[in-house]
């Protein structure tokens, strides 16, 4: 009995210890750990603080940087209207040696086009019509203006020298052949056309074509509807004499001048 009860005692001194050995240890490691954690923290707190700082300089450089650069474009005048102006300038003065009535002429070509433009854009937005003829009426009142338009090419420097902005041929002088050829086929045709054909067809009551006019025709509509046909599409009767009279303008003042190139 006595000796059980000293093997009893060895053995709960010798867990005694181990457990307060265990424990030792354990406080030690929680210890470390918590030294070693507290370290990362610090270190990654640190590391946080300076990207962040880097960050608001950063951002507070790029917002110095963009509030000057706008504060240099509000400044400065701007540019585009310039170059509208300056565009609009150079296609439309005329050269040396044109009198001032051929030059209202070759600005009246355009204008004898632009009503009918306008009448036709309307009937675009139609909700009777396809697509198609949506593209078809808006190109062909952009096209009617654009050649109208190269009849003050015939009193203006680009008529005579390549612009500056045509790769390959700037500044290269045009040969007046290259220019009274077709302007002289498209004042025929345009008279033929619309001086000629389009009043007589109009009193005849039939197209070009010699088919009667439809009644649901504009011009046969009557009221402000055949009004607005008339005063819109009456100025086409001026777009081939005009670019005549220009034509013949040209051809005489290109033989008794030369052009100088740039």
């Amino acid at each position: 009995m006595k000796t059980f009860s000293r093997a009893e005692g060895r053995a709960t001194k010798a867990f005694s210890r181990a457990e307060g050995r265990a424990t030792k240890a354990f406080s030690r490691a929680e210890g470390r750990a918590t030294k070693a954690f507290s370290r990362a923290e610090g270190r990654a707190t640190k590391a946080f603080s300076r990207a962040e700082d880097r960050a608001t300089k950063a951002f507070s450089r790029a917002e110095d940087r963009a509030t000057k650069a706008f504060s240099r474009a509000e400044g400065r005048p701007s540019v585009a209207p310039g170059r509208i102006r300056s565009a609009w300038h150079a296609a439309h003065t005329p050269v040396p040696g044109v009198s001032r009535r051929i030059r209202l002429l070759a600005l009246a070509v355009p204008l004898t086009v632009l009503p009918s433009g306008l009448w036709r854009l309307p009937a675009a937005f139609d909700s009777g019509i396809g697509i198609g003829e949506r593209v078809y009426i808006v190109f062909l009142s952009l096209f009617s203006e654009a050649v109208a338009f190269t009849a003050i090419g015939l009193v203006a420097r680009w008529g005579e020298v390549v612009p500056a902005w045509v790769p390959v041929l700037r500044g290269r002088r045009i040969p007046p052949v290259a220019v009274l050829v077709p302007a002289a086929l498209g004042a025929t045709a345009l008279t033929l056309l619309w001086t000629v054909l389009a009043p007589i067809t109009e009193v005849r009551g039939t197209t070009i074509r010699g088919d009667t006019i439809p009644a649901d025709f504009p011009s046969e509509v009557g009221g402000w509807t055949a009004v607005s046909f008339y005063v819109c599409y009456a100025p086409l009767v001026l777009w081939g004499p005009l670019l005549g009279v220009l034509t013949v303008a040209y051809g005489r003042r290109r033989r008794s001048r030369p052009v100088a190139r740039h």
